[in-house]
């Protein structure tokens, strides 16, 4: 069995016991003995220098262990304070050291070696061995993360002052990276060989790096001076190491706090997505450290922190525990680690682009309202382009100056002229002040033919739209041509394929260039639509038609994506390579975009390279549906590699962006998606608590209209509460609550915060948010809920009357709690004993420790019998209670409270002073937060409320 197991051991009940091994080692002694202990086992290590060999004999309960050689053994702890299901044990040299372990009655030992060490497991004899192994399975709601191949192959990017090292896993898990001593360590939570054969050479730290293979954790130790500095980074599956001569980012700090839920003695150390606690042996010091590994981003201690039982260590990522006392436990609880010993922690107090033109004649009409004679309409002769330019622009001019009556034919002619040089922008604003001039012009079909080309050349594709679509070119093939090339640029896949065919009549009267163009533009809408034959052929029709480098550049664009949409990836993305090499961007950052893609999908780039080339070609290339769809592909790997804010930063970006292509939609169902998926889904909970919040302040725009976004709202408090960030929590709930909310969900949102506020001592700003939420009619239960609360309210601003007034004739144990908290403060013995008694009902049947608060009850039950001199209550309170005084937080205090206290004796301050309002409100703030944890907040009324405000 790994030595791992003992941290890991299925307990009584069906959780697991997690702790660190016991760890007792002699510095001066040749012979290493370690020693560890569970509720359901116990572990003897013996660690020989240079190794031995082991024989085994077992004769009843004597166990005999025989090494190849001697050393002296440290057999202290084994003969002072034998661990669990072991009598005795001794020692002697008989050719080689002889150990004599004697096994208590009905204890059963397994003998092995392995990780360096030759061990003993004691356990009773009745539990299978095989529940002792641990876990070499990935924690419960992640992927697998280890390659198939099961080795994970380091990469390293070196330079003058420092080293990178890569490792890519296959999905995401938890690391620690920290420093003990001299060296680096870093742990993974997953067991996997570590390949570091692409170290570099000359390098004295790699070199010497150790490899330490659990059985469900995989570690690294580094050889690192003390001056040099190291960091941790995660995204996805891998994870970096950093080694530098410089100083290096501190790694965002893991919050240490007192715990003193359970009583003194604790530290409770918020480790955002911890996933698990790993005990392990140090190879060189040869004691064991405890290692919390947790999911990205890196989160660490930046400096190391001393208490008198116990060490943290300095860390980049995740927290180390070097014990000091034997019976140190570590146990995780969401983003908690607790760290304490069976009788508590020593810890002191709290803290806190010309052309030329003659005059060759006016350009003509031409066979239909929506064809564009590009050939014979930019003529320019042997004056060139200014100089026909100037000369049909003049003659406009002359001709407006007629007057209204003047014809329209010299001005058509220099539309036309315009149109078919492709001024797009000039023909526009040339016909659009020739239609205020003459009126009748919008029920002219070539005017409208000839201003929608100019808008569909121009980019302006919804205005082209709308003029190609007017009745007057209805019947018009070359119109129709134009209105496909229009739906094709707007993502209307179905209708340009419509209007292609129907344009099929007009095709060959437009030159070359636009042949290709839009027969290159059915091809996009082909392949959208899965018409891959079609696509194909369209694309050879458009190849053929135009000689031009860039035309033809783009038709091979179009051709590439049907090879890839053909499943020819490779043939595919050699053409989007080539293009990308180009210099013009609104070819080369498509082919970019495509063959980025692919490569990631091959698994030829890392999700951060891909991410890296599509972050910079999103600022290089923008306006179109490429800029969209790059920055959808980033957002997606920036989501997959746990960079939510990069993420959710660029898709609202994009969705304020291009808002009329359909992209834009697509982006904001993405970023709505996104949204849901890291708040309502859990897919931030690898994140420190206030980063969630800040997150989530950030981009609340987003959050859902309905029970989807209330559930949201409410989830983070809870996560908030469990940190002791009462104030954050409120504050979001009061938003909730103020501007969300109608009814009775309200009046149920505002109860959480006010049991929030109370929490917070906060007692005006609770009764505020009952008052501001009153409703007639509520369900029974939240109705009693809401008068408790207020009571407490009451009671923490000393109008006792006014609290207990409040809960009159409510007989739950909530109301009987505040009850007895009022007579005890108005020094109502007898009152106060009745009913703190009537709070504990028949605990005393139930033999499991006091909790917090009922200890603190049973306190002032106690004290108030002796103040009220009821010598009959208190013999009957001792008679029940004294049992479980010996396994008590306060041992000493019960004890006395429980024998009775004399009129003036002088402990009665002390006693009184022990079951002070403080600790009693502890234990109440404890049972708070339980019950917001066990509260699934899908099954309460706000959240399955039918109507919320927007």
């Amino acid at each position: 069995m790994a030595a791992i197991a003992i941290a890991a051991m299925l307990a009584p009940g069906g959780s697991f016991a997690e702790g660190p091994p016991a760890v007792q080692h002699a510095p001066g002694s040749a012979l290493g003995v370690n020693v560890a202990q569970s509720p359901d086992m116990s572990r003897i290590e013996f660690r020989f220098p240079g190794g031995a060999t082991f024989t085994s004999h077992r004769d009843g309960q004597t166990l005999t262990l025989h090494f190849s050689r001697y050393l002296k053994p440290d057999m202290t702890r084994l003969r002072v304070d034998p661990p669990k299901f072991l009598k005795s044990a001794d020692d002697r040299n008989a050719g080689g050291l002889e150990i004599t372990l004697t096994l208590a009655d009905g204890a059963d030992a397994k003998v092995g070696q392995g990780d360096g060490v030759i061990y003993v497991n004691l356990f009773a004899a009745n539990t299978p061995a095989a529940t002792q192994q641990a876990s070499t399975a990935a924690p419960a709601g992640r992927p697998n993360p280890v390659p198939d191949t099961g080795v994970v192959k380091a990469s390293f990017d070196v330079s003058a002052s420092q080293v990178v090292v890569h490792f890519p896993w296959k999905g995401p898990l938890g690391a620690a990276v920290f420093r003990r001593g001299d060296a680096i360590w870093m742990v993974f939570d997953a067991a996997a060989k570590l390949d570091l054969a692409a170290a570099p050479h000359g390098d004295a730290r790699l070199a010497s790096a150790q490899v330490i293979q659990g059985a469900d954790y995989t570690a690294l130790r580094i050889p690192a001076a003390a001056g040099e500095s190291y960091a941790a980074g995660g995204q996805g599956g891998e994870w970096t190491l950093t080694l530098s001569q410089n100083a290096l980012p501190a790694p965002d700090p893991v919050k240490i706090a007192r715990d003193d839920s359970t009583g003194e003695g604790q530290l409770q150390v918020a480790v955002a997505g911890s996933t698990r606690i790993i005990w392990m042996n140090d190879p060189v010091v040869g004691d064991r450290i405890g290692v919390v590994t947790a999911l990205a981003p890196a989160k660490g201690l930046p400096s190391r922190r001393e208490y008198v039982d116990l060490a943290l260590l300095a860390s980049a990522q995740g927290l180390a525990i070097e014990p000091i006392a034997d019976d140190i436990t570590a146990t995780t609880d969401g983003d908690l680690v607790i760290i304490g010993r069976p009788r508590g922690l020593a810890l002191s107090g709290k803290p806190g682009d010309q052309m030329a033109s003659d005059g060759p004649g006016l350009p003509q009409p031409a066979a239909r309202p929506g064809l564009v004679d590009f050939d014979s309409w930019s003529k320019t002769g042997s004056g060139g382009f200014l100089a026909r330019y100037d000369a049909l622009q003049a003659a406009a001019g002359d001709e407006e100056g007629r007057g209204k009556d003047a014809p329209m034919t010299v001005r058509m002619g220099f539309a036309r002229f315009l149109v078919g040089s492709e001024l797009s922008f000039e023909a526009i604003g040339f016909l659009d002040l020739s239609a205020k001039a003459q009126p009748n012009l919008l029920g002219d079909p070539e005017f409208r033919g000839l201003r929608g080309a100019a808008k569909a050349m121009a980019g302006r594709y919804k205005e082209a739209q709308a003029e190609l679509s007017v009745p007057v070119l209805a019947d018009d093939p070359a119109s129709a041509l134009w209105r496909g090339y229009v739906d094709v640029k707007l993502n209307q896949w179905a209708d340009a394929r419509a209007q292609f065919q129907k344009g099929s009549a007009a095709f060959s009267q437009f030159n070359a260039r636009w042949r290709a163009r839009f027969a290159r533009a059915d091809a996009e809408a082909a392949l959208n639509l899965n018409q891959l034959q079609l696509a194909d052929a369209e694309a050879a029709v458009a190849v053929a038609n135009d000689p031009d480098p860039v035309e033809d550049l783009a038709t091979r664009l179009v051709q590439a994506r049907v090879f890839e949409a053909e499943g020819q990836k490779d043939r595919a993305l050699g053409m989007y390579e080539a293009i990308a090499r180009v210099e013009l961007g609104w070819l080369s950052a498509p082919a970019l975009l495509h063959a980025t893609q692919i490569k990631l999908a091959q698994g030829k780039l890392t999700p951060i390279q891909a991410a890296d080339v599509l972050d910079g070609l999103r600022y290089r290339w923008r306006g179109d549906a490429t800029e969209l769809e790059t920055i959808r592909t980033l957002s997606q790997i920036y989501l997959s590699l746990g960079r939510y804010r990069e993420a959710l930063d660029a898709l609202r970006s994009a969705g304020q962006h291009l808002p009329d292509l359909p992209e834009a939609v697509d982006l904001q169902n993405d970023l709505a998606a996104a949204f849901r998926n890291l708040f309502l889904e859990g897919e931030a909970d690898g994140l420190q608590p206030v980063q969630a919040l800040a997150l989530f302040y950030d981009f609340k725009d987003l959050t859902p209209i309905g029970a989807d976004g209330d559930l949201i709202v409410r989830k983070l408090a809870r996560r908030l509460v469990d940190v002791d960030l009462l104030g954050q929590a409120a504050d979001l709930l009061k938003y909730q609550e103020e501007n969300r909310l109608d009814g009775v969900p309200k009046a149920e949102v505002a109860a959480d915060l006010a049991t929030i506020d109370v929490m917070n001592r906060q007692p005006e700003a609770a009764l505020d948010a009952l008052n501001e939420s009153r409703t007639t009619v509520l369900p029974t239960s939240l109705a009693a809920q809401r008068r408790v609360i207020e009571s407490r309210a009451w009671l923490m601003l000393g109008q006792y009357d006014h609290a207990t007034e409040i809960i009159q004739g409510d007989r739950s144990a909530d109301a009987d709690g505040v009850r007895a908290e009022v007579a005890w403060r108005k020094h109502d013995w007898a009152g106060s004993a009745g009913q703190l008694e009537a709070t504990l009902g028949d605990r005393w049947k139930n033999a499991a420790p006091l909790s917090t608060e009922e200890e603190g009850r049973l306190l002032r039950v106690a004290v108030s019998l002796s103040l009220a001199n009821d010598d009959a209550g208190l013999a009957r309170l001792r008679e029940r209670y004294q049992g479980f005084v010996a396994h008590a937080q306060n041992p000493d205090a019960l004890r006395v409270a429980l024998a009775g206290i004399e009129p003036g004796q002088a402990s009665t301050s002390d006693i009184a002073r022990v079951a002070a309002e403080n600790d009693t409100f502890i234990g109440w703030v404890q049972a708070m937060k339980q019950r917001f944890r066990e509260t699934p907040s899908n099954q309460t009324v706000a959240a399955n409320a039918a109507s919320n405000k927007g």
